[in-house]
């Protein structure tokens, strides 16, 4: 059976800005998927408190969902190149919303457990797509613009979750924090409806790499629990070392069967370009930066509401940047001098961040100068990547890009947690933030290794 996209009204199609309206459509797929990731961890307090689990467990209820998208992003953009990015998108709005209704239902944590993985499959079908089709509805000049955009569109969410997700916590209780998700799915596949359109260039699917999606979550699964054993979860040594050993083995085994399958789940050769290559690595150094204190700092200043407005300040930066950082930068500053620029305020102020972490008063300004820094890193470098990668395969490289954003969020998680557990309540803040500093090192040095290349592309 054909799935068939169906067509924008006509009064929308015609527009002059009608590629506006499918990026703000994508905009809010953008916003509650960050809302949801910066809400949730604002929870991790309350069910270790209702559960009695430690954090080491509650963690799961990020990870679990950051595993699935992680292994789905891939394939999911694999069939929306093939059978529309319209009908996908929507399709993921359904699932994604229906999956946070059940999160705020769950009995108990391994319910939320579970629900919140079926919640990342409606997320991996939104994400997915989600990159292609704003650079796939505008001009090629406008892209870092409309990429822009939709960065502030994530930065929205962000900044609204920790004051939110504060608010909700504290006054009608975790399961809320889900339930917000209702109405913005209901508007989101009402415009999803009738702004976006159909999708003109398609990939064949080919046989699908059912292989390579399981080595894929074997091995960033076992890595993660790994972190997880070392971090305080109820794990032997030995089971947390052949843990470890899993996830190097299978990573080995998934690089090798991709470059052999006639059909594989990523396209290692799309990786050759500098561009491509450093630029996701970059993408992951970004995203770990972004969420790394997101979930350290309700540990270390809590959760009531004043430390939510605290951490908004990091979204509020990124979200600055984000829109205006395009017009208010020199015209003839590059793509990668950009990347630069944003790392390098990223690395100083998680730096400046690790003197005093327990100062609130410092904290709010210096993450929202972390924030500026990703504002002006991530949509240049996302948009470099992009500029790389053929139209045909748009939603294919938009989820290399999510898929690095995934694993960029879930080693942001499992290392501050392992940072806490390792330096203790004195030390394991400090230890955290150089971590994260470190990662923004990294980040600047992906834009001067790819500089060259990187320019040309942008």
């Amino acid at each position: 059976m054909k799935l068939v996209e169906r067509a924008r009204p006509r009064a929308v199609r015609e527009h002059r800005n009608a590629g506006w309206f499918a990026v703000a459509t994508v905009c809010f797929g953008a916003f509650m998927g960050q809302l949801d990731a910066s809400i949730v961890t604002l929870t991790f307090p309350a069910l270790q408190h209702e559960f009695g689990a430690p954090l080491a467990a509650v963690q799961w209820v990020s990870l679990a969902y950051l595993l699935a998208l992680v292994a789905l992003l891939a394939p999911a953009g694999r069939v929306a190149d093939a059978a529309g990015r319209k009908l996908m998108y929507g399709h993921g709005f359904g699932v994604f919303t229906i999956a946070s209704v059940a999160c705020g239902l769950a009995p108990g944590l391994g319910w939320l457990t579970g629900f919140r993985a079926l919640q990342a499959v409606g997320a991996a079908m939104l994400q997915a797509n989600s990159v292609a089709l704003v650079v796939g509805s505008v001009p090629k000049e406008k892209a870092r613009a409309a990429l822009g955009v939709q960065a502030a569109a994530q930065a929205l969410g962000l900044a609204l979750g920790p004051a939110l997700g504060g608010l909700l916590v504290s006054t009608l209780g975790w399961r809320w924090v889900f339930l917000v998700n209702l109405p913005v799915g209901i508007a989101g596949l009402v415009a999803g409806r009738y702004l976006l359109p159909r999708t003109r260039q398609r990939h064949p699917l080919g046989r699908f790499d059912g292989a390579g999606l399981l080595l894929l979550a074997l091995a960033s699964t076992a890595f993660l629990l790994a972190l997880s054993g070392f971090s305080g979860l109820r794990l032997s040594l030995a089971a947390t070392g052949a843990l470890a050993l899993v996830a190097v083995l299978a990573a080995a085994v998934f690089a090798r069967h991709e470059r052999r399958v006639a059909d594989p789940l990523v396209d290692l050769t799309m990786l050759r370009p500098a561009a491509v290559s450093l630029g996701l690595l970059g993408a992951l150094c970004g995203y770990l930066v972004l969420f790394g204190p997101l979930t350290l700092f309700p540990q270390v200043l809590g959760t009531h509401g004043f430390a939510g407005l605290v951490l908004t300040g990091l979204p509020a930066g990124f979200g600055l940047a984000a829109v205006f950082a395009d017009r208010a930068l020199p015209a003839r500053l590059s793509t990668h001098h950009r990347t630069m620029l944003g790392a390098v305020l990223c690395v100083l102020s998680c730096s400046a961040l690790a003197v005093a972490p327990h100062s609130p008063v410092l904290a709010g300004p210096l993450l929202f100068a972390v924030g500026i820094g990703l504002g002006v890193f991530i949509p240049a470098n996302n948009s470099s990547i992009m500029a790389a990668i053929p139209a045909r395969s748009s939603a294919t490289g938009g989820g290399l890009v999510n898929m690095a954003r995934g694993l960029g969020t879930a080693f942001g998680v499992a290392l501050v947690t392992l940072a806490l557990h390792g330096g203790g309540a004195e030390a394991g803040p400090a230890v955290a933030l150089a971590v994260l500093a470190l990662a923004g090192a990294v980040a600047g040095v992906t834009g001067f290794a790819g500089g060259g290349r990187r320019s040309e592309v942008a």
